[in-house]
């Protein structure tokens, strides 16, 4: 085994032994803290640009390795190859499409749920168990009984969860979605997915009342001493505020600028800017990684919809949801105002600084607003830069890139591009496509026609139902692309959850008790 790298947390109650198998089962720290590597590698441009010329899986094996990932070679290598062999529509995995001199589409919706959740959530329920075999294999005391999954989404994370999870040993996962709060093909992904092991439940409320419910139940001690004590199960989360699901994504941003210097679109060395979609802030936060590592990006730029939250503390260092209106977007899986990755973000942009990120976690809690200090606030203005649009500039977006370019962009993408637009500078700009338009067929319609959000569609499609929807669009504009094969196989298949719980931890707690009643456990 190679070098082993250990872990700190951002609210300091570790004490910076714990390793990345340990890392990874636990999902977030004693203290609330989450976990951030001690040290962070730096890679070569020459070793960079290598990964243009290997498999994706093995590029991804190389990150892994200079991460100091404690399991065997031969186990991360198994691990990799299993990850991303045949479960993407191309071998490239996650391909650059350039389109035009200046602006370049990273494609992460390629895999089985069709969206970027795929890149990490293929991989690390992998690592998951791996590292929980390694962990019982040493009699490690958090490896003695078996795990439960517990997951909010906001759209895509749920179903990639589900997927990666399905029928693993020792492994059960519970997904909590905001009910009318995801798009229709989203939801019927989710309720339609097969597994032993698995359940999928409503809560009414939005995401952001999702996620509090679902981490007030990590936060129940009782609650916990009940699940060892009744049902032999620990709690962990599949979200990205595990490291084990954060890693998986520097490896796409490696491999993407090692693919555009293979392809001619920029020359080795030479510096980009990314801009991401975000609502969570993890994959942004992947590409900050990434730069730390050695890849030439020079600037972030975040992309906010009309949940603005982020793009308002990027250019402002103040973080305020007191008054703030959560709004329901095409891009739903962005309608998050309590963003849990930021926590990570300022904890490497103020020198790791553990008190300073309690104050501010502790006054976001109590009082739903903080401010960074002056550092802090210019190191991230340095790296960072940020925007938003609105709800039918996004959709604006989807008829003029698809005019344009003879691209279709979903709601999400789209305003990442009208960002980047907004935003660019002399730098080539890499945009991550965060999902496949065919996820969100009603609205990408809705930007194609010309009609604003919540609008009724034309008579002729009004009452097509989404994946008759998705089909027409196929089948009317030449440059959509087919129904990918596993959008359509989903259409008359049976769901097989449906019950709606209200959005909080009473809710959630009682839904678990009644999950493991129906698996027998």
């Amino acid at each position: 085994m190679a070098y082993t790298n250990t872990y700190i947390d951002t609210r300091g109650a570790t004490d910076g032994r714990t390793t990345f198998t340990q890392a990874i089962i636990r999902g977030i720290a004693s203290g609330g803290g989450l976990f951030v590597p001690k040290v962070l590698p730096r890679l070569p441009l020459d070793t960079i640009l290598e990964f243009a010329r290997k498999p994706y899986a093995q590029g991804a094996t190389a990150i892994f390795r200079a991460f100091g990932v404690d399991l065997p070679s031969q186990t991360i290598d198994a691990c990799m190859e299993a990850a991303y062999a045949t479960n993407f529509d191309t071998p490239a995995i996650a391909p650059v499409r350039s389109l035009d001199a200046t602006t370049h589409i990273l494609e992460l919706f390629h895999g089985p749920t069709l969206a970027f959740k795929d890149m990490a959530l293929q991989c690390m329920p992998r690592f998951f168990s791996a590292s929980l075999s390694a962990l019982r294999a040493a009699d490690a005391p958090e490896a003695k009984e078996d795990f439960l999954i517990l997951v909010a989404t906001s759209g895509d994370t749920g179903k990639a969860a589900l997927e990666g999870f399905a029928d693993r040993e020792h492994t059960s996962i519970t997904v909590y979605y905001p009910y009318e709060g995801v798009s229709s093909l989203q939801q019927a992904q989710m309720l339609t997915t097969q597994g032993s092991n698995v359940c999928v439940y409503g809560l009414r409320g939005n995401f952001d009342t999702c996620q509090t419910a679902v981490k007030q139940a990590f936060g129940d001690a009782a609650f916990a001493e009940q699940l060892a004590r009744d049902h032999h199960l620990r709690l962990s989360s599949a979200n990205s505020i595990n490291w084990g699901r954060l890693l998986p994504q520097v490896v796409y941003y490696v491999n993407a600028y090692a693919q555009m210097v293979a392809s001619g679109a920029i020359a080795a060395g030479e510096p980009i800017d990314v801009c991401v979609p975000t609502g969570n802030f993890g994959n942004i936060l992947a590409a900050w990684y990434a730069a730390e590592c050695g890849t030439p990006i020079e600037r972030l730029l975040c992309a906010s919809n009309t949940n603005r939250v982020l793009a308002d503390f990027i250019n402002t260092g103040i973080y305020d949801i007191r008054e703030r209106e959560f709004v329901t977007t095409p891009s739903p899986s962005m309608d998050i105002l309590v963003s849990s990755n930021l926590e990570r973000q300022l904890f490497e942009l103020n020198g790791r600084n553990a008190e300073e990120i309690r104050t501010w976690m502790r006054a976001l809690h109590e009082e739903q607003r903080f401010t960074v200090s002056r550092p802090t606030f210019a190191a991230l203005r340095e790296r960072f830069s940020a925007d938003w649009v609105s709800v039918d500039e996004s959709l604006d977006t989807i008829r003029e890139v698809y005019a344009t370019h003879h691209y279709l962009l979903d709601p999400h993408t789209a305003v990442g591009y009208a960002v980047a637009e907004r935003l660019r500078g002399p730098n080539p700009v890499l945009l991550a496509a965060t999902a496949h338009w065919s996820k969100f067929g009603a609205d990408v319609c809705r930007g194609l026609v010309g009609i604003q959000a919540g609008e009724p569609l034309p008579s002729e499609l009004a009452g097509l139902d989404g994946f008759a929807l998705i089909r027409y669009i196929a089948a009317h504009y030449e440059y959509a692309g087919e129904v990918p094969p596993r959008m359509a196989e989903l259409e008359g298949k049976e769901q097989r959850f449906g019950e709606v719980f209200e959005a909080n931890v009473e809710a959630v707690e009682a839904s678990v008790e009644e999950f493991l009643r129906n698996i027998g456990r």
